[in-house]
């Protein structure tokens, strides 16, 4: 849970630190420019606040591991990716997707903070620990601050302990273990199909190179 509320705390920092010309700028996630992940992200903090709000009593059936999937390589298509472009677009002036994000990110933030780890809550049709489902969410924070500083040089990058603790996550999910010379970052970026692995990096990882990449949703 803390790694939770840094990852997120990091991740708000550096949208409170962007120019409002990096709105426009391209984003990690395919097709959307970093307008679209901000909005992205301030339908994710309303995510985060309903499922803290939606307490269980069955068991839990994942963890924060298996909360993920591996998926199919996004191809823009999808109505809901089509929509957060509509909605960034909505906004149209930064400055209120940035005072979106700070209103609805704090309260998530503070709703986290608050929880009982050992409670459950249910999203998805699943059930999962508040602990494991706040764990879940330090790679969904981690990799979309990767992609939202992918076109942003200088950005504040997400922290090494919220990279070390996405990439054991996403190991876990795909089930596979990178080589421990690739850096965590290298092994998001790499894994998820964010970048083509360099000629070096596809010698180094071996048969596991021609399973790339691990989408994860």
């Amino acid at each position: 849970m803390d790694l939770f509320s840094r990852s997120w705390s990091a991740l708000r920092a550096t949208v409170a630190g962007l120019g409002d010309e990096h709105f426009a700028r391209p984003s990690g996630c395919a097709g959307w420019l970093v307008r679209d992940l901000v909005c992205h992200l301030v339908v994710d903090a309303q995510d985060v606040l309903i499922t803290l709000a939606t307490p269980a009593v069955a068991a839990p059936t994942r963890d924060a591991v298996t909360y993920w999937r591996v998926v199919e390589p996004p191809t823009g298509d999808d109505p809901l990716d089509a929509l957060t472009v509509r909605l960034a677009a909505a906004y149209e002036q930064p400055w209120l997707l940035r005072f979106h994000l700070d209103d609805v990110g704090s309260a998530a933030g503070r709703a986290a903070a608050l929880a009982d780890p050992t409670g459950r809550v249910s999203t998805q049709d699943q059930v999962l620990t508040v602990g494991d489902y706040l764990g879940a969410y330090v790679l969904e924070w981690t990799l979309h601050h990767l992609d939202l500083v992918a076109c942003v040089p200088g950005a504040a990058r997400p922290p090494a302990e919220g990279l070390a603790a996405a990439r054991e996550l996403f190991e876990g999910v795909v089930g596979a273990e990178f080589p421990r010379s690739f850096p965590d970052e290298d092994v998001l970026l790499v894994g998820t199909g964010r970048r083509p692995p360099a000629d070096a990096e596809r010698a180094t990882l071996g048969d596991l190179a021609a399973r790339l990449p691990f989408p994860v949703g």
